[in-house]
C-alpha cells in the first residue's frame, strides 16, 4: 500500500521541536513558524497520514503513538543529514576525499603500489578506487569525468586532455634460461608466435594489447595457459610452460629469482612511453593533485636511477 507522503525537512525540525517544548506555540517558535502556520503543516500531515499525531490539551499537546513513531524517525532522518552536511563540508575544504584512477597493467602492478602506499599515509581521509583498464579507454573515461586520474602508455590520442610524462615501459620476452632465443640480442615479436605463450588473463590490459597487435599481424597468439599475476607468469616460464610477454620492470625483479632471460622485442611499439592524464590538472581538488605531484616525483626519481640504456 502507498500512503502519499507529503511532508518535508520543516515539518521534520516542527514535530521535533513541538514534542521537546510538549507545546505548540512553543514548538512553533523553536522551528521559526507562526503558530497558525505550525497548526496547519501539523494538520496536513495528519491528513495525508490519516492518523492524530498530536493530543491537544489544556496543558498544551503531547505526542500520540503514531506521533512518538514520527518523532523518533524524524530525528534518525535529521540526524543523518548532518552527517551528510557535515562530511560534505569536509568535501568542500578538501579534507575528505573521493579519487578514481584508472591505470594499464604495469603501472597498476608494477609503479603504482609504493606511490600509492607514500600517498594514502599522508592523505588518511582520501579513499581511492583504482581500477586497470586499457589505454584507450582510460582516456575516455578520462575525458567523460568517469575518472580523476588516468596512466595510459603507448601511443594513445589524447585530444583534449592535460598530460605529463610520468615512465618509460619497455615490454619485453621473457624465456627460460636455456630457451634457445636466450642468447638472442633480441626478437620480432612476430617471430615468436609459433612458440606456446603464457598469457595474462583476459582482464588485464597488456592481454588486450597484445591481441591487437596480433590482429594486426593476422596472426593469432597460442596461449598454453593465462595467469592472474606477472610472477606467476614467471614462474610459468622458469617452468618451461612456455614463453611469454611482459613488463621489463616485473621481469627484471622476477629474473633475481627465478631461472629466466629477458629477450628485448625489436618491434617499435614494445618501447612505451607512459603518460598521466587529467581533464585539467586546476579544477582537480587539492588533494588529487597531491597524487599527480607524487608521480611525477616518481618518475623524476626513476628516471635518474634508469641505466641509459633503457632510457
Amino acid at each position: 500500500m502507498g500512503m502519499a507522503m507529503h511532508f518535508d525537512l520543516v515539518d521534520l525540525r516542527l514535530m521535533v521541536r513541538v514534542a521537546e517544548a510538549n507545546s505548540l506555540t512553543r514548538g512553533a517558535e523553536a522551528a521559526h513558524l507562526s503558530v497558525p502556520t505550525a497548526s496547519t503543516r501539523i494538520k496536513n500531515i495528519e491528513d495525508s497520514l490519516g492518523v492524530k499525531l498530536l493530543y491537544r490539551t489544556s496543558q498544551g499537546v503531547t505526542l500520540t503513538p503514531p506521533g512518538q513513531a514520527f518523532v523518533h524517525h524524524a530525528r534518525l532522518v535529521l540526524g543523518q543529514l548532518e552527517h551528510l552536511s557535515g562530511d560534505l563540508q569536509e568535501y568542500a575544504k578538501g579534507i575528505k576525499g573521493h579519487l578514481r584512477v584508472f591505470a594499464n597493467t604495469t603501472a597498476l602492478g608494477e609503479f603504482l603500489p609504493p606511490v600509492l602506499r607514500a600517498y594514502l599515509l599522508t592523505h588518511p581521509d582520501v579513499n581511492i578506487d583504482l581500477r586497470e583498464r586499457l589505454s584507450d579507454d582510460i582516456v575516455r573515461a578520462v575525458s567523460d569525468g568517469q575518472t580523476d586520474i588516468g596512466i595510459v602508455a603507448g601511443t594513445v590520442r589524447t585530444e583534449n586532455l592535460e598530460v605529463i610524462p610520468y615512465r618509460r615501459d619497455r615490454l619485453v620476452l621473457v624465456v627460460p634460461r636455456e630457451h634457445p632465443l636466450a642468447s638472442r640480442p633480441s626478437v620480432a615479436f612476430a617471430d615468436t608466435l609459433d612458440l606456446e605463450h603464457i598469457g595474462l588473463h583476459e582482464a588485464s590490459a597488456i592481454h588486450a594489447f597484445l591481441r591487437q597487435i596480433c590482429s594486426g599481424l593476422r596472426r593469432t597468439i597460442r596461449l598454453r595457459i593465462q595467469v592472474g599475476s606477472f610472477e606467476a607468469a614467471c614462474r610459468m616460464i622458469e617452468a618451461k610452460v612456455g614463453v611469454g610477454v611482459l613488463p621489463e620492470s616485473a621481469a627484471r625483479r622476477h629474473a633475481q629469482t627465478l631461472a629466466i632471460q629477458i629477450v628485448p622485442l625489436s618491434d617499435e611499439w614494445s618501447l612505451r612511453a607512459m603518460q598521466i592524464c587529467v581533464r585539467s590538472l586546476e579544477s582537480l581538488p587539492p588533494f588529487a593533485r597531491d597524487l599527480v605531484a607524487l608521480l611525477v616525483e616518481d618518475a623524476r626519481v626513476a628516471s635518474e636511477a634508469a641505466p641509459a640504456s633503457s632510457q
